[in-house]
């Protein structure tokens, strides 16, 4: 017996993400979790048969759940029963029940991008211009198509509208439990980025939706953007599995989320 905790990394490494090394980064987070915790790492398609074998159970860069619909759902349904700790916690309410939040959220006024599923919500829109459609439960751009509106699908089941807006520049925020810890914007297409200190205006934006959420354990990505016209929309508050972008932050921000996660996962 070591005294320490034992973690269950869930990773997969093989998923194809675009502009992502997914493996990469998840290689180098379990060498340094190594230094607090006994790891092992598994497919998602394995974590329910191991996973109580270990004392915390950490999600990270698995690919798209629509993938595994079925053992994903078991996997929190296993957390639930047995009271497993799962980071992040049952409690996360955004992406990882899917997009439907985004329908909440614009129908109480937070500032995000406007988001229905409904041919008589059309007119919470803007005005004019196309439409982007997404998969209700769609994740990394998969089945997004932009639709003119008299082309818009008759049946909307399952399916989310926006607007196609004007966009400068993608932002993301990233966060430990509810404690910011360094942020990221594009510097060219999505996934190229660069570390940027954000003002006092997008901290206090990005923290609402992590209150809002109510994690208590965990890692949030607020993904947003900055419109054309000045104004701060999120797009979405990835929860479940955000990809962390380790190799571009600063050693200080890099070694900041390291001790912060590790003393999230020594408390969960």
């Amino acid at each position: 017996m070591t005294g320490r905790r034992s973690l269950l990394l869930v990773t997969d490494p093989l998923y194809p993400a675009a502009g992502r090394r997914y493996g990469d980064e998840d290689v180098w987070l379990a060498g340094r979790l190594r230094e607090a915790f006994d790891v092992a790492s598994c497919s998602p398609l394995d974590a329910v048969a191991l996973m109580d074998r270990f004392d915390v159970v950490l999600l990270r860069n698995t690919g798209p759940v629509l993938n595994y619909p079925q053992q994903y759902a078991a996997l929190r349904e296993h957390a639930r029963v047995t009271g497993a700790r799962l980071v992040t916690d049952l409690g996360a309410k955004a992406d990882a029940l899917g997009k439907g939040y985004l329908l909440d959220l614009t129908r109480s006024g937070a500032p995000v991008i406007p988001t229905v599923d409904r041919h008589e919500d059309l007119g919470l829109l803007p005005d004019g211009g196309d439409l982007l459609v997404k998969p209700l439960l769609g994740a990394d751009s998969i089945g997004m198509q932009v639709v003119s509106r008299e082309a818009m699908p008759a049946d909307l089941t399952g399916l989310l509208v926006q607007p196609l807006l004007e966009i400068d520049r993608e932002l993301s925020y990233v966060f430990v439990d509810h404690e910011f810890r360094y942020a990221l914007r594009t510097c060219g297409s999505r996934w190229q980025l660069e570390p940027f200190e954000p003002g006092a205006e997008e901290l206090v934006f990005a923290q609402w939706f992590v209150d809002w959420n109510g994690v208590q354990h965990g890692v949030q990505r607020v993904d947003a953007c900055r419109t054309r016209d000045g104004r701060l929309l999120l797009i979405e508050l990835e929860d479940l599995n955000p990809y962390l972008s380790l190799d571009v932050v600063t050693d200080d921000a890099r070694e900041g989320f390291m001790n912060a996660l590790i003393r999230s996962l020594r408390t969960v």
